[in-house]
């Protein structure tokens, strides 16, 4: 017997359905079986079907005679399930990576529930993901199981059915089925919520609930959106059954109200001719199931008045009401935009004809972003070594927290930025500053880039259409004809820099300012940094930051971190970093995984970890300077090539062992190949060419040279002589090694590299 039976309904979906069916074959957790109901679909979903049995016995085909719907579709499959779970999927939609594991591993936590709540994500044509908004209602903190009583609040979830997991001895005792025609999951989930003795939550995403332009059932105009008064017929003739249930009689009488002013108001649901008749029907309906007792908050109340009045014109009339208010509203704010930027314009030229201020440094890092990187390093050293000069920071208003104190907060387009900008002696950032920007005589630049290139860049995206996407050429040009001076922490970087960014300026090759903490950290400051991070005492911090991947729309976690961690045991945790453009965390945080994307300090990270896990990423040539464990996990080595391009194969000159697949990464960890000698001879031919000048001071010299005219920069401290800060792991004794299950195929054993 299963542990899951995953029941998909397909009626034309041919598109989608593979993906669909793999999402759920691919999972981690293999204890399952697919019920795949083929709702006598006219497209090839039956042969898609029959092709997914063919290759994996978990699927199991069901086809039937003739077009049932999806509620009867889904009762065909239940008849069919033997798990120990059910768990509904519709054929668009995907399971996430994981999922299943998650949702196993929260129902033993939680003592076997009769139901478990999930959370989803959108996911939109144009690749965008957005997480559900009411996914706060699914924290995982008090008593579970619960009953509904206990968190009412589970009632404003969406009422789906595939958002939860049901034990289908509970489903089969209270004989729970699905009704036929639209919004057939309304009068399912709430008998369900409402009987169910236990129920938990898990605050994670299980599935990506696709958005399509066309095809969807609730966006198609039909006077069969009529079906939601059945349905909420047999939702109240389900209490009447059930006298214990009358209690949520208010609150579900709130619910319908609320229901049918949304479909009444959706312009793609009911044809225009329809919708008084529909509102005639929403008033006996009203006056048939009134309830008081639950109050409706102030703006919602006049819409609940009318459809319970079943004003149909006055309804229209206040729709019409507010869309002329948000119309004018939205002018007005156009206008307000406008007049505000052309006084700031106007602002600005004034400013540039005054005297520029030769104690004044503006600071800003990835557009606004917080204090860091290496304009932060830089900050700080200009108040350490030129006490002088005033500073300050750039920074979204978000990101103000990150501000040390001492500079100057800036938020980009007010009055006080462009003052700033026109006044200051010294601009320093690590990207473009705005484009709007006059560089006047006498104003010195700083372009502090922010890592050592490994992928293409500037002029050489040229021929990567898929990395350049928008790139204006001549506007980059424009822009490095701003630079005074240009950082490099390596010859590489210095003959890349000159010449995909040609200009006038002079390469400063005195190091990466942002690297310098690596060579004055202590180890009390490490172990502060790993209890800050909820690292606990005695495991090895994995630090996973992948890059970002220009030829996928859509950016998802190339591992999967919690199998990962299954298989390397409790002695290791992942601290999982995703890039700045990739959107959101890289996976949930839990089960070991410590969500870190938001920390403003990447080199805190680097300071509180034992190893790298990365791919393309510049972070390898920063980490190399603490001489830790560098491992290359790149299993999609040729498409990221094809898009982007690297300068030199990664593979041939490694800082360490390089994984091809995850198996063969989860086998470097677990036979300490990580760390062994051959990783520490790679690391440090790898050190020898891209960490020559990173020896503590680098922003010193910049300072000494930029600011106070000292010619003679401090000299550089050899390799040799360097002793950055031990990582936290390398004091602990070395335990056997893990007994892991060697994947099939080629190991990626450190020897060969």
């Amino acid at each position: 017997m299963p542990r899951f039976s995953v029941i998909v309904p397909a009626y034309k979906v041919q598109a989608y359905l593979h993906e669909c069916l793999e999402s759920v074959l691919s999972q981690s957790y293999p204890d399952l079986e697919v019920i795949a109901v083929d709702d006598c679909s006219p497209d090839a979903c039956g042969e898609i079907i029959d092709e997914a049995a063919a290759r994996d016995p978990r699927v199991r085909p069901l086809h039937l005679p003739q077009n049932e719907g999806l509620g009867r579709a889904r009762n065909a499959g239940m008849r069919e399930a033997t798990g120990d779970y059910l768990l509904f999927l519709d054929s668009d939609d995907t399971l996430a990576p994981g999922a299943l594991h998650a949702i196993a591993d929260r129902l033993k936590e939680t003592d076997e529930p009769d139901v478990l709540v999930h959370d989803y994500a959108r996911t939109h044509w144009s690749g965008r993901t957005a997480r559900s908004q009411a996914g706060g209602r699914l924290t995982e903190h008090g008593p579970a199981p619960f009953r509904l009583q206990d968190r009412p609040g589970l009632l404003k979830l969406p009422m789906v059915a595939w958002n939860k997991a049901y034990r289908r001895e509970f489903v089969e005792r209270e004989g729970f089925a699905f009704p036929p025609g639209y919004y057939e999951d309304t009068p399912w989930s709430y008998p369900v919520l409402m009987t169910a003795e236990s129920i938990a939550t898990l605050d994670r995403v299980c599935v990506y609930y696709r958005q399509r332009r066309r095809g969807t059932i609730l966006r198609t105009t039909s006077r069969r959106h009529f079906d939601v008064f059945e349905q909420y017929d047999r939702i109240f003739a389900y209490l009447e059954q059930r006298p214990e249930l009358a209690v949520w009689r208010p609150v579900l009488f709130r619910r319908m109200v609320d229901h049918f002013a949304t479909v009444f108001t959706r312009r793609d649901r009911l044809p225009r001719e329809c919708k008084a008749e529909f509102l005639r029907k929403a008033r006996a309906h009203c006056r048939r199931y009134r309830t008081p007792g639950h109050p409706v908050p102030l703006r919602s109340r006049l819409r609940h008045a009318l459809v319970q009045l079943g004003l149909h014109r006055t309804f229209r009339a206040v729709q019409l009401a507010g869309a002329v208010r948000r119309r004018s509203g939205k002018a007005a704010v156009r206008l307000l935009k406008a007049l505000r930027s052309a006084v700031l314009r106007l602002h600005y030229r004034v400013q540039l004809r005054l005297p520029l201020r030769a104690d004044r440094a503006v600071f800003s890092a990835y557009r606004g972003r917080g204090h860091g990187c290496n304009p932060g390093a830089l900050e700080a050293a200009f108040r350490t070594h030129a006490p002088h000069i005033r500073t300050a920071w750039i920074a979204r208003p978000e990101h103000h927290h990150t501000i040390p104190p001492g500079p100057r907060h800036l938020r980009p387009g007010t009055v006080a930025y462009w003052t700033a900008l026109a006044r200051s002696k010294y601009l320093v950032a690590n990207v473009t500053f705005d484009r709007r920007l006059v560089k006047r005589r006498g104003q010195i630049l700083v372009q502090t880039q922010h890592g050592t290139p490994l992928k293409h860049m500037g002029l050489d995206l040229q021929e990567r259409p898929a990395a350049a996407r928008d790139t204006d050429f001549g506007e980059l040009l424009q822009d490095v004809d701003r630079w005074d001076y240009v950082l490099s922490a390596n010859r590489h970087s210095s003959l890349t820099w000159e010449r995909v960014h040609p200009g006038g300026y002079t390469t400063l090759a005195y190091g990466y300012p942002r690297n310098d903490i690596f060579q004055r950290a202590t180890s009390v400051e490490v172990a502060r940094l790993r209890e800050s991070l909820g690292i606990p005492e005695g495991t090895v911090a994995i630090l996973y930051a992948p890059t970002h991947r220009d030829y996928r729309r859509t950016q998802r976690c190339a591992l999967d971190l919690e199998r990962v961690l299954r298989r390397l045991g409790p002695r290791f945790v992942v601290l999982a970093r995703a890039h700045h453009d990739h959107g959101g965390p890289l996976v949930p945080g839990g089960g070991g995984v410590i969500d870190v994307t938001d920390h403003p300090r990447v080199e805190h990270l680097c300071l509180a970890s034992d190893a790298l896990v990365t791919d393309y990423s510049s972070l390898m040539f920063d980490y190399a300077n603490l001489d830790r464990p560098i491992v290359i996990h790149a299993e999609d080595r040729e498409a990221y090539e094809a898009a982007r391009g690297t300068y030199f194969d990664l593979r041939s000159f490694p800082p360490g062992a390089v994984a091809r697949s995850e198996d063969e990464l989860i086998d470097i960890f677990a036979t300490d190949h990580w760390r062994g000698s051959r990783s520490a001879q790679l690391r440090a031919a790898f050190r020898e060419r891209f960490c020559p000048y990173d020896d503590g001071r680098a922003a010193e010299r910049v300072v000494r040279h930029v600011v106070l005219g000292e010619t003679d920069a401090p000299p550089v401290v050899p390799l040799a002589e360097r002793h950055p800060v031990p990582s936290a792991a390398a004091a602990l004794v070395r335990p056997p090694l893990a007994t892991v299950p060697h994947p099939a195929g080629h190991l990626a054993v450190t020897d060969r590299v």
